[in-house]
């Protein structure tokens, strides 16, 4: 039998909701550029294929949206409830971008809500269009405010404390925190790309089943060719992500790395397993990389895990969520570019089974490696919640019940989780897009 401890239950609850949210909210932030840009192709090439591909996809956003609605309003309940007094301390600091968030999200709302009703309505379709950009940039600026919080909890300033009491609160400073540009920038860049490969797996699907419509290569053109401009654009984001952590958080990155002793010429570790001597095995290194990743030279020095506390050092587990979303992010790097290059070759052909299989991997991989990064980020950062200032210990509740909290929000996730497939899987199947294209006289 367990015995009951409230910081334990705390972290797994919290840990939950938020491995839940981030892949609605991840697909909540991407999914309408992708709508927008099939509009618009479709307006200005005259393409109703384009236009049905935005029309159909935003039926499906719908869904993911209102699940995001309820996991999203999960978070915030728990951030109070969970963690008290880290409220106490940070809410006065992060309290600008928390409301500035709910008023992105309801901006998006309500364009959404105007821009689903108004389907063939207008005479001009850039009009129905335009209503779609309050919609792209409400999603991406709530993506934005949010992360700043986060990116807060890991570099905390624009504050003071002083006898316990946080005084000399500059919101700005707070929300423009030195986290900010890369955290912000990485998050978005993945979303988009997690998005275009989550469209791109149901046409690489449908068209594995036979389905050699037109509708559903467009669908995978416009889909594969987005994928691979965020997905190089995700991997400079992600260098620059490890220099940051190599100035203001070089615990972090040596925990990802299993680097023990500061060194100099490091090699970046793959894989492997530690024994009980911390000694590395069975693991692939690449000479220089990881000096090369945190300051952009072969031989400068790289700050191991020796020169810190052991009490103040992240689990050594997240070198393999680390791993996951690098590795993931490479394969999904890999196969849009050659989906690009494929399709540029007149003689080859870009829909071959093996492409179409790895794109349709790519989809549910995609999700993984941004729940496996969000594990890393928040793993990655104990023994704090604000880095420097309150340990996760120390800002957490110490009430009873947290552990039947947990159960009935399993059984939560679960409900939204087959309400969600069940839905979606009804939506489409009762009308397909074949029903659709001829309805729509669209050949």
């Amino acid at each position: 039998m367990f015995e009951y401890d409230p910081v334990l239950y705390s972290r797994i609850l919290t840990g939950l909701t938020l491995g839940y949210h981030v892949i609605f909210a991840t697909i909540g932030v991407g999914i309408p550029l992708l709508i927008a840009l099939a509009e618009w192709i479709g307006i200005k090439r005259n393409d109703e294929h384009y236009r049905l591909l935005a029309r159909r996809w935003a039926r499906g956003f719908v869904i993911t949206v209102a699940i995001g609605v309820v996991t999203g309003t999960a978070i915030g309940l728990q951030l109070s409830l969970l963690w008290p007094n880290f409220m106490q301390v940070a809410g006065h600091a992060i309290s600008l971008p928390m409301f500035m968030e709910v008023f992105a999200f309801f901006f998006e709302a309500i364009f959404l809500g105007i821009y689903l009703y108004t389907w063939d309505r207008f005479k001009n379709k850039m009009h129905h269009f335009l209503l779609l950009i309050p919609v792209v940039i409400g999603a991406s600026a709530s993506g934005f405010f949010i992360t700043t919080v986060n990116a807060f909890m890991n570099s905390p300033t624009g504050f003071e404390i002083q006898n316990g009491v946080i005084t000399n609160i500059n919101p700005i400073a707070a929300m423009f925190n030195p986290a900010t540009p890369t955290k912000v920038a990485h998050v978005l860049s993945s979303a988009y790309l997690t998005s275009a490969f989550v469209l791109a797996a149901i046409a690489a699907y449908a068209l594995l089943r036979g389905k050699n419509h037109v509708y559903h290569k467009k669908a995978l053109h416009l889909t594969m060719t987005v994928a691979a401009v965020f997905a190089v654009a995700t991997a400079l984001i992600g260098d620059l992500s490890g220099k940051y952590l190599a100035e203001y958080q070089p615990e972090k990155l040596a925990a990802a790395e299993w680097h023990f002793e500061t060194s100099t010429e490091a090699p970046l570790v793959l894989g492997g397993v530690l024994d009980e001597d911390q000694n590395i095995k069975y693991a692939l290194e690449i000479p220089y990389a990881l000096s090369i990743l945190a300051h952009g030279s072969p031989t400068a020095e790289v700050i191991g895990l020796e020169e810190f506390n052991q009490d103040e050092l992240p689990p050594l587990i997240v070198h393999y969520f680390f791993d996951a979303m690098v590795g993931i992010g490479m394969f999904l790097a890999f196969v849009s570019i050659a989906y690009v290059v494929i399709k540029r070759m007149r003689k080859w052909n870009e829909h071959n089974r093996l492409l179409l299989w790895a794109i349709l991997l790519g989809g549910p991989l995609s999700v993984i490696a941004i729940v496996m990064g969000w594990f890393f980020a928040e793993i990655g950062r104990q023994p704090w919640i604000l880095v420097g200032y309150m340990t996760t210990a120390e800002g957490a509740t110490t009430s009873a019940h947290v552990d039947l909290m947990l159960y009935l929000f399993i059984l939560l996730y679960l409900i939204l989780t087959v309400s969600c497939i069940t839905v979606l899987r009804i939506m489409f199947k009762s009308n397909p897009v074949e029903r659709e294209l001829k309805n729509r006289g669209i050949e």
